[in-house]
This record gives structure tokens, C-alpha cells and sequence, in this order.
């Protein structure tokens, strides 16, 4: 007697169209899928107090371990002016011929810091944070944003050093001081959008962030932070381009903002032609084309 084995009709799998029309009817999509650019904004607008508790929260815990506190919010950019100080103004001679060369330093240690720790912090903003980034569901632009917040902020707590400093030197208070803002605003935009781009790259690459030191070290040496962009304009010896290339360069544009708006003996002459629309044109396209770049790769990141 033979046993006939029947095999079961192969029941064929469903198709790609009819696996999405079945999600959609039953109102499901795609866990972490990037949203539109209109709605991500939304969403990152109703996340605002949760941007700027962290950046606090960030702040407050950043020296908790250091016995001075957040002393060294100050301390740190002052030591740092105080050896560039050495080196450069006495060793290289760069103080010559720049007036209040003490308060023309601090101001660019400073400003440059807030660039310079903005875009550090956004590298790692989402290789850093992994662990956040799996466990909650929130716009992931939120991180690098709130570094650069708890930068801003501790700027600001270190601005009362910075006054300090600028009234010892004899520079006196004036309506200019309040130029000190909108040129903060658009640096914040600016370093924004920056960090933004090094988060998606520091999230695909992680080690990127151990070259980013050496690349900001770089970058920090021809932006005028120690020595006058205007005054070595005036030498011959370097290319027109050249020139055009370093005060066009956007942290000296800040940089110099700043000091036009503290340092009384900084005059309109010492800055690049159209400044304040330069500083508008840097904003603008790192805010925007980095907030789109990072926004881009919205579903990638925690993933791998």
C-alpha cells in the first residue's frame, strides 16, 4: 500500500502595494520615518522647552565635578587669552600697532570659543547620545541645537568677565554695545547650522571627531583672533585674493562684529565691505542648508 503525501498549496506572499495599503488602512506607518520639512519644524518648535532644559541641564553638570565650578566658564577662555597673550602679542609682536590690543584679544578668545565648542559638541551631538537617540522619539536636530544653546549661554555667563575686562582697559560703555546682539544671533545661527552638518557626519563617522581639533586649531589661526586681519591687508606681500579670502572668512566676520560693537577704537575701516550682510549670507546658508542636510538623514541616525 502506497502513502501519497499531498504538499500544501503555497500561499503566494503578499505584495509591497497591498502590505502599504493594508498599514494605511489600519492607520500604521513606518516607525521613525522622516517627515516633511514643514512638519519636522513643527515638531521642533513644540520641543523648544525641551531643547533649552537640556542645554541648561547640560550646563549646570558640565563643571559639577571641578571644585571652582562654573568658574572655569570664565576661567578657560581668560587662561587661553593669557598665553596667546605671551606668545603672540609678546613673542611675535602682533600687539603692535593694534589699540587695545588686551580687550581685542579677549574679545576674539571669547567669540572664537563659542564658535570652537559649538561645533565640537555638534560633532559628537548624536554619536555622543546614542543611547537617547534609541530610547525616546524626538527630532534629532534638537541635540545639536541645544549644544550650541549651552554654548551661547555659557558666553553669556562669561560675558560679565569679558565687560570687566574691557572697563580696566578704559573702554568705555557706549550705544554700540547693543550691535553685540544681533551679531550673537547670527553667529548662534550660523554655528547652529555648522554643528548640524558635522552631527550627520559625526553620527556616520564617529572618528571625525577626533580630527575636528586639529581642523578648528587651523581655522582659528587665520581668523584674526590674535592679530589684526585689517593690518596685515595692508601688506603688500600677500595676495589680493588672499586677503578677501580671510576677512571674508565667517568666524573673523564675527569676530570683528564683535569687536566693532565693544571696543570703541574698532572702526567701521577695519571691517569687510558689507559686513553685515556678509555675516546675514554665512547665517543663512549654514542655518538653513545645514538644518536641511542634517533633517535629510533624520531616519539613519541611532540605526547601525
Amino acid at each position: 500500500m502506497s502513502t501519497v503525501l499531498h504538499t500544501p498549496p503555497q500561499t503566494p506572499a503578499p505584495a509591497d502595494d497591498d502590505l502599504a495599503a493594508l498599514a494605511a488602512r489600519h492607520g500604521l506607518s513606518v516607525s521613525g520615518a522622516r517627515p516633511s520639512l514643514p512638519e519636522y519644524v513643527r515638531r521642533l518648535w513644540a520641543r523648544r522647552h525641551f531643547i533649552t532644559a537640556f542645554a541648561t541641564a547640560k550646563l549646570t553638570a558640565q563643571y559639577s565635578q571641578a571644585k571652582l565650578g562654573q568658574v572655569w566658564q570664565v576661567m578657560t577662555p581668560l587662561l587661553n587669552a593669557a598665553v596667546y597673550y605671551f606668545i603672540f602679542g609678546v613673542l611675535l609682536g602682533t600687539k603692535h600697532g593694534v589699540p587695545d590690543y588686551v580687550p581685542f584679544l579677549v574679545t576674539g578668545v571669547f567669540i572664537w570659543t563659542f564658535t570652537q565648542s559649538s561645533i565640537m559638541a555638534g560633532t559628537r551631538a548624536i554619536s555622543g547620545n546614542l543611547g537617547l537617540v534609541r530610547a525616546l522619539h524626538f527630532p534629532r536636530a534638537a541635540l545639536p541645537i541645544s549644544f550650541c544653546l549651552q554654548q551661547l549661554q555659557q558666553l553669556l555667563f562669561s560675558m560679565g568677565a569679558l565687560i570687566v575686562i574691557l572697563l580696566c582697559f578704559g573702554v568705555p560703555v557706549g550705544v554700540s554695545w547693543l550691535l553685540a546682539l544681533p551679531a550673537l544671533f547670527l553667529q548662534f545661527t550660523f554655528n547652529a547650522g555648522v554643528s548640524m552638518v558635522m552631527a550627520r557626519m559625526g553620527a556616520k563617522t564617529p572618528d571625525i571627531a577626533q580630527l575636528m581639533p586639529f581642523v578648528l586649531r587651523t581655522w582659528m589661526y587665520v581668523s584674526g583672533v590674535m592679530w589684526s586681519i585689517d593690518k596685515l591687508a595692508k601688506n603688500d606681500s600677500l595676495p589680493h585674493a588672499v586677503t578677501i579670502a580671510l576677512a571674508a572668512n565667517p568666524a573673523a566676520v564675527y569676530i570683528d562684529l564683535m569687536r566693532f560693537a565693544l571696543i570703541d577704537s574698532f572702526h567701521a575701516s577695519q571691517l569687510p565691505a558689507h559686513v553685515w550682510a556678509l555675516a546675514a549670507g554665512w547665517a543663512l546658508v549654514a542655518g538653513v542648508g545645514g538644518f536641511i542636510y542634517f533633517w535629510k538623514a533624520e531616519e539613519t541616525y541611532g540605526r547601525g
